[in-house]
């Protein structure tokens, strides 16, 4: 794995089935994320995807592409634009550190269209390297089979 690697970009489509399921699944039950109309209420047009989705989305877009035996270490992400419903997320990631041990740092950009719903640096532990490691491409469906 050298700096510079870029990651084969990753679309999520954005499905209110998606939003209020991450939501259940993490236990956050703020209406904003399965209930159009308080959405609105407080001022947003839908409602929209929260944060700890987010996070196992880009948690996943990591371990697809660097395969199963990778650690991650640490996930560092910062939200901006709302993943609302009906819109798509790519996801894309590009190796910005290796250290001796192999340590990997990604940085990863979670953009929609209405801007990057997510920006951040994930730091992984990677197993010995092999072609397969290097090879494997992530799904286009969340939660899907390569």
């Amino acid at each position: 794995m050298k700096v510079g690697h870029e990651l084969p970009p990753l679309e999520i489509p954005i499905t209110r089935t998606l939003i209020v399921a991450g939501a259940v699944a993490s236990r956050d039950y703020q209406d904003v994320h399965h209930d159009a109309e308080a959405a609105r209420e407080k001022g947003s047009p839908d409602i929209f995807m929260n944060i700890l989705t987010t996070n196992g989305l880009v948690g996943r877009y990591i371990t697809d592409h660097f395969g199963p035996e990778a650690r991650l270490r640490a996930v560092r992400i910062r939200l901006g634009a709302p993943n609302y419903p009906g819109d798509t997320m790519v996801l894309t990631g590009t190796v910005v550190a290796v250290d001796q041990d192999g340590t990997t740092e990604v940085r990863v950009v979670g953009a929609n269209g209405v801007g990057n719903h997510v920006t951040g640096t994930v730091r992984l532990a990677l197993p010995a390297a092999s072609p397969a490691t290097m090879s494997a491409t992530p799904s286009a469906v969340p939660g899907g089979h390569r």
